[in-house]
């Protein structure tokens, strides 16, 4: 059907607009084939894949300042931590949260303290053009939380200069406004071991001694006399514009009075053994918290202040957990912030089903072994238990080794990866559980957020250690379209069972009328994990497909949808948005053409339109033409530029792969809908 007109699609062509059609489709055939071998090459040998997830330089930076702090010898990798901040830095001396991104003040401090206690000499052009930016941004005291921190560990920050965070806050219950659990998972990793942190204020020594006036970085503060800077707005303004920040800013103000509540010393001990025991507890055997690194690097500063040698056992592994998310190749050393090797092998799964590979290929079947293996089914791990007793486990996480964080998205594109190869996987245990935890992690709301279910207290985002808006983790687009089109496959598979299937349409029903109230006035969604109105809009619109015949509000949002991304289709065919969009949504939809985001679009399209239309055929064009990285009867697409997202103005990435499975998707789709068309006319 064809959701602008509600008429039956015809998709009568003139005899040359055939020839042009079926030319085209026949490269977009040679390129999936030359993209399928290249994913074939690229596989494990246990049938996993696993790109880089390139980041900004910061967590080489931070991983450098625990090396630093703990006593790390760091001279057989300092040259190669060098090459890579050069590598990095941009003409005007900055370092920016993504290529071609503009300079941060935040991320380029903290390379330059890096680079300094990496021996670089300031006097350096570079060192002397990275100075300049941070001085004319405002220097030191314009840095985010989570730098003045890590400064402040070095006495290059005045303690007096951080919020409060009493070790204390460990101890409220679940059923507290204010607790730990009603935070993000990523906050709750990252915020435990600061509480440790905080409490005892450390000063760690860098190569001119150590100093809790540490004049090491001296020259990027633009008034070195002054460095107590606030980082709250005066309480007068603040009750004049946000309540709740007042209120929030007026309790740190009593804690700071009171010493943080460091002198109620039993409470404090407990509240301090209660905090080791949260991150013992969630350590795992590689030495990892969350498989993410301001975790890991938290917890080993937390841990050797609070008496562990960096010996231990523990430490080590997490050590060799840091040092596993390391890559050196030619330019330098560097440190992911994660690895998703589970994301990635879901989605090349997906891509090479969408490719029409051979359902006995062993590739596909290798990799959906390894994702079975991954599976988490572990009652007595996962923080998403708290709000969620008696759930029954099995999802997925981002990372292999993160056994207590499964989170949705990852679950439902495995879901979509085990339907599509085998419709009758869907009563298959692996299948089965899965699906019951999407079902049961559901918010209030009706859609879902990552990791968490109804996480969404967005009063938190006021409290002065937050600076990112991101504490939560509420109910998003981008993830909600995922669970929608992984139930849509199971409620249209011919072997699901009726019980399940009226669950899964509920539960479907109250997901379309959370997107109906989210829909943004052009007719797009917010990506939240993806760059960002293409990517939000792309999720939605694959997941709205299934249900768009029979659903009131699907056929209302649908065709603003397609006519927005035709509106922001590049001249060249393919589409790109920069991240200037989250700051701007004027821009949205707006940017240097990529290969993810023209497969991203060029999915939501096939859902609904045939793929003879002009938009699809000006995209799978560009798709075709751009797939220049080859190496024999293998190919790839290039792709610089990140599309991933962590923290929306706050942390982008760079998916190795995004470049590659996302474009099989879209030639694998438009292959498989220009055979039927070939049918039809026959």
């Amino acid at each position: 059907m064809d959701v602008q007109t509600g008429e039956k699609a015809t998709w009568q062509l003139s005899a040359d607009e055939t020839t042009d059609q079926e030319s085209l489709a026949s490269k977009a055939c040679d390129a999936l084939r030359l993209a399928t071998n290249w994913a074939k090459n690229q596989a494990q040998p246990d049938g996993h894949w696993v790109g880089e997830l390139r980041t900004n330089v910061t967590f080489t930076a931070e991983w450098i300042f625990v090396c630093q702090s703990v006593g790390l010898d760091l001279t057989d990798d300092a040259e190669a931590y060098r090459t890579y901040f050069w590598s990095e830095q941009n003409p005007d001396g900055s370092w920016g949260l993504a290529p071609s991104f503009r300079g941060d003040v935040s991320v380029t401090t903290e390379a330059y303290l890096a680079l300094k206690i990496l021996e670089v000499p300031p006097n350096l052009p570079a060192m002397r053009r990275a100075r300049e930016f941070v001085l004319a941004a405002g220097g030191v005291s314009k840095v985010r939380m989570f730098t003045r921190l890590f400064l402040a560990t070095f006495g290059l920050f005045p303690w007096d200069a951080t919020p409060q965070l009493p070790a204390e806050l460990i101890l409220l219950p679940p059923q507290f406004p204010i607790n730990i659990y009603a935070l993000a998972s990523w906050t709750r990793l990252t915020l435990i071991p600061q509480l440790i942190i905080v409490h005892h204020q450390p000063i760690f020594a860098l190569p001119n001694g150590k100093s809790a006036e540490n004049n090491f970085l001296d020259e990027l503060w633009c008034d070195a006399n002054s460095k107590l800077v606030p980082y709250s707005p005066s309480l007068w303004n603040l009750w004049k514009t946000d309540a709740v920040e007042f209120g929030f800013t007026v309790l740190d103000n009593v804690l700071y009075q009171v010493g943080g509540l460091r002198r109620i010393p039993l409470l404090r001990r407990y509240a301090r053994r209660r905090a080791v025991d949260w991150i013992l507890n969630r350590e795992k055997d590689s030495g990892g918290w969350g498989a993410i690194a301001p975790a890991i690097q938290g917890s080993i500063l937390a841990l050797t202040l609070e008496g562990y040698s960096v010996d231990d056992p523990l430490v080590r592994r997490a050590i060799k957990s840091m040092e596993g998310f390391s890559i050196r190749d030619h330019i330098g050393k560097r440190i992911q912030v994660t690895s998703s090797p589970v994301w990635d092998t879901v989605l090349m799964t997906v891509a090479l089903s969408d490719a029409s590979i051979s359902p006995d290929d062993e590739h596909v079947d290798r990799s959906l072994r390894w994702i079975k293996d991954h599976q988490l089914r572990d009652k007595d791990k996962g923080d998403w238990q708290v709000y969620n007793r008696g759930l029954i486990p099995g999802g997925f996480s981002i990372q292999d080794e993160n056994k207590w964080y499964p989170d949705v998205d990852d679950t439902a594109i495995a879901i979509i990866a085990f339907v599509k190869h085998d419709s009758k996987s869907i009563n298959s245990k692996c299948v089965a559980d899965a699906t019951e935890w999407i079902l049961g992690m559901q918010n209030l709301d009706g859609g879902w957020g990552a990791y968490d279910s109804n996480n969404n207290s967005l009063y938190l985002n006021k409290i002065p250690f937050s600076d990112t808006n991101s504490l939560c983790d509420p109910s998003t687009a981008d993830v909600t379209g995922h669970a929608i089109e992984a139930f849509g496959m199971l409620i249209h598979n011919e072997y699901v069972k009726a019980e399940l299937q009226k669950r899964l349409t509920t539960a479907a029903e109250r997901a379309i009328n959370f997107i109906t109230t989210i829909q943004e006035s052009m007719g797009a969604w917010y990506g939240r994990w993806g760059s960002n109105y293409i990517y939000g809009t792309s999720c939605v619109m694959c997941g709205l497909g299934h249900f768009v015949q029979n659903n009131r509000s699907a056929q209302e949002m649908v065709p603003r949808a397609i006519e927005w991304i035709k509106s922001v289709q590049n001249v060249n065919g393919g589409w790109g948005e920069d991240f200037a969009s989250y700051e701007d949504p004027k821009v949205a939809g707006r940017g240097v053409t990529t290969p993810s985001q023209s497969a991203w679009a060029l999915m939501s399209l096939l859902m609904y339109l045939p793929p003879t239309d002009e938009a699809i055929q000006r995209g799978i064009s560009f798709l075709v033409q751009t797939q220049t990285d080859k190496d024999g009867q293998a190919a790839t697409w290039p792709q610089k530029l990140y599309t991933g997202t962590g923290f929306p103005l706050w942390l982008y990435m760079g998916y190795d792969l995004y470049a590659h499975y996302f474009p099989v998707s879209a030639l694998g789709r438009y292959a498989q809908k220009m055979e039927l068309q070939k049918l039809h006319r026959e």
